[in-house]
């Protein structure tokens, strides 16, 4: 569908390109970007039809038939392992009258039936079984597959793109790899993992998650005595799609399990991927996140904790503690952005400026969403 230019999209574009000058205006996005419908058909079209999104650990997927399905800004998603091994990540709408195959989640199968006609699919989308169809001289099985997209492994993680001949997302992870090659993250295994659903637009979220200032307010008792929000956070832009921020500890934390350098003992690690996954080292674990939108207003939040293999096998009650916490962190951000969203929608709402804490996350992400809706500069597929 063409984006169709209007006075509000105008205006939001023409603040999104101050971001893209030597000195960017230090205010946040006009408050239309995050209610504007005609903003979310352009989002839509030139960022997540086209955009690598993290959607599992490998550890979901590790078995044959396993599966993980979601949503990414209305298009439907699922990625599987098939019996050769392979990841495939396709659409689960049925080929014949368009019934979904299977909801949003997790779970494992042999094959996708629809529920409507009972027509089967193999892990890979072809087609195995269509009942009574010999009788159309112009229907050819072979022919017929569920539509695939763009998937890719790296380091565990599990990436798709809906834009099947994207270039490939690990080129760029890996400018950055350098910084957690202590971690051992191919080896981590997940021992926590969550969806859920917050009622916020996707660049409130992001916002958020570009910054530590927030954690005076929002996580005082959780975060605040070990990562303050008053602390200098170091950005490095890798590429358009991979940027790499250290939020410093109190303290130097000491991992029982990883030999960290002594930046990594001092900060927390953090990896933003535009548009929206993220994870982060914390001492001995790494923690994960996929904020894929569902709608202008509404997000799934999908993430995991993962550990060394030799401390996954370790105490439970420390492992139900840490994930108590994690949980808490995360209802602390959704009850905040929630918040937010109700504020954007004030008439009297209007750009606010933004602190030094802030700056360098929030506008080196306001910087990549120019560039993805703007289509100007060092940006994939820039027209």
């Amino acid at each position: 569908m063409p984006v169709i230019a209007t006075p509000v999209i105008e205006e939001i574009l023409a603040d999104l390109r101050g971001y893209l000058d030597d000195e960017p205006p230090a205010l946040s996005l006009p408050p239309s970007a995050y209610t504007s419908q005609e903003l979310w058909e352009m989002e839509r079209e030139r960022i997540f039809h086209c955009s690598w999104m993290l959607v599992a650990h490998v550890d979901q997927l590790a078995e044959t038939g396993a599966y993980v399905a979601v949503s990414i800004a209305g298009e439907s998603v699922v990625v599987t392992r098939a019996g050769d091994g392979t990841l495939h990540a396709m659409s689960p709408i049925c080929r014949h009258r368009l019934m979904p195959l299977i909801e949003p989640g997790a779970g494992r199968t042999d094959a996708f039936t629809c529920r409507y006609h009972l027509w089967k699919y193999a892990l890979d989308g072809r087609l195995r079984g269509a009942p009574y169809m010999g009788g159309n001289k112009d229907f050819e099985p072979k022919d017929c597959r569920l539509p695939q997209f763009a998937v890719q492994e790296w380091n565990g993680f599990v990436w798709v793109n809906l834009d099947a001949g994207a270039e490939p997302i690990g080129a760029h992870l890996d400018l950055a790899a350098h910084q957690f090659t202590n971690y051992r993250l191919a080896e981590m295994v997940q021992v926590d993992s969550w969806s859920l659903q917050w009622q916020a637009n996707w660049k409130l979220v992001m916002e958020n998650g570009h910054e530590n200032y927030h954690v005076i307010g929002l996580h005082r008792e959780t975060l605040e005595p070990f990562m303050p929000g008053g602390g200098d956070v170091h950005v490095e832009q890798y590429s358009p799609w991979v940027l790499h921020a250290r939020i410093p500890f109190v303290a130097p934390v000491q991992p029982e399990a990883l030999a960290l350098d002594e930046i990594q003992r001092a900060n927390g690690m953090l990896l933003l991927s535009f548009p929206s996954s993220a994870f982060i080292g914390l001492g001995d674990q790494i923690v994960w996140l996929s904020f894929i939108p569902l709608a202008i207003d509404r997000v799934q939040v999908v993430g995991g904790v993962l550990t060394t293999p030799e401390l996954a096998t370790g105490s439970d009650a420390v492992a139900r503690t840490q994930d108590a916490v994690t949980a808490m962190i995360n209802d602390e951000d959704r009850i905040g952005l929630e918040a937010v969203q109700r504020g954007v929608g004030s008439r009297f709402a209007e750009r606010g400026h933004l602190s030094p804490k802030e700056q360098p996350g929030v506008l080196a992400f306001y910087r990549n969403l120019a560039r993805a809706l703007l289509r100007e500069g060092p940006w994939p597929g820039a027209l």
